[in-house]
């Protein structure tokens, strides 16, 4: 092949894969947008990037040459597929580089904020060995609403039902051995959000999820509901839960995920408020899942340089079950 093949969004660590496998591809350690993306790919035939990667209709109108793009996700909001389709560009993703690896993170969030671990090694390392004012809540017999079960939202029914969990679900398609198995009880969502104690979001950013937790949703919660987003920012409205954490009708919100990530102005109030505990975006960032993540792209690469049409596609037209029907 003439034209190189361009990674970009490549993390120090993860380098020397990428030019092991593929000697003569460019990678980009930095996150280009814009005109610096279309630079950075000019007169690639294969290019794979990460979430925060915007190919954008203006930026692939001007990579003529692109073939495949890969991008190193599950979800792909942040791609223009008509665009890709208008220009003979095939997509694919990763449909799933660790689904369990998110679920854990659910659940490292939700024990350490409840069992206030980080208030009681902070207590600790000050010379303070006292339990007092570090009482818990424990998870045995708590409702977990979980909206979205797709990969993701089965791994977190099955923490949660070791947990002895009762557990919720939304979803337009049910999954019967959850049912069987672990004792999902399939809702409308009116019904999850009024009966959780918690609820989780395993659903991807799309118009008719935005916002789909918004005051109007908050208000018909239970008082000291624990919001949990490991998924993507803009299903919430920040403001709407900023205010409902300083009401104390939220109890806590725990966001690996933010509405606006690449604007941290826009979200200094709500990171500030002491019952919002937020990580920047790890949920998937672990060892074993970055490995798999690099594999399945390459596997696609090869597949495409082969003549073959590669595993994992992204049709335009493709209708998952837990992305729509859920607000």
């Amino acid at each position: 092949m003439n034209n190189p093949i361009v990674f970009v969004a490549v993390d120090k660590e993860d380098a020397s894969s990428v030019s092991d496998r593929f000697p003569d591809a460019v990678i980009h350690e930095g996150v280009p947008e814009g005109e610096q993306l279309v630079s950075a790919c000019k007169g690639a035939e294969v290019v794979s990037g990460f979430v925060y990667t915007k190919f954008t209709a203006d930026v692939l109108n001007q990579l003529p040459d692109l073939k495949l793009l890969c991008t190193r996700s599950v979800g792909f909001n942040h791609i223009d597929l008509e665009a890709c389709a208008k220009n003979g560009v095939t997509v694919c993703n990763v449909p799933d580089y660790g689904s369990h690896v998110i679920a854990e993170h659910v659940f490292a969030l939700l024990l350490s904020t409840i069992r206030h671990i980080p208030e009681g090694d902070a207590r600790v390392e000050s010379g303070m060995f006292d339990y007092h004012g570090l009482r818990g809540i424990t998870l045995r017999n708590k409702t977990i609403g979980i909206i979205g079960t797709g990969k993701i939202g089965r791994k977190v029914a099955q923490i949660a039902h070791g947990f002895g969990m009762k557990i919720l679900a939304v979803d337009r398609c049910r999954a019967p051995e959850m049912e069987d198995l672990l004792g999902v009880n399939y809702t409308e969502m009116d019904d999850l959000i009024a009966n959780s104690d918690i609820i989780t979001l395993h659903i991807p950013s799309l118009e008719e999820t935005y916002h789909m937790i918004d005051k109007k949703a908050i208000k018909t919660m239970k008082d000291g509901v624990i919001l949990i987003n490991t998924a993507r920012g803009e299903l919430i409205d920040s403001d709407a839960i900023l205010e409902a954490l300083q009401s104390g009708k939220m109890k806590y919100a725990l966001l690996d995920v933010l509405e606006h990530e690449r604007n941290f102005e826009e979200n200094k109030d709500l990171i500030a408020e002491p019952n919002a505990v937020t990580t920047p975006h790890i949920a998937f960032y672990a060892e074993e899942s970055m490995n798999n993540m690099y594999d399945d792209c390459f596997t696609s690469i090869d597949q495409f340089l082969k003549g073959d049409q590669p595993e994992h596609v992204v049709k335009v037209d493709k209708i998952v079950c837990d992305m729509k029907g859920v607000k």
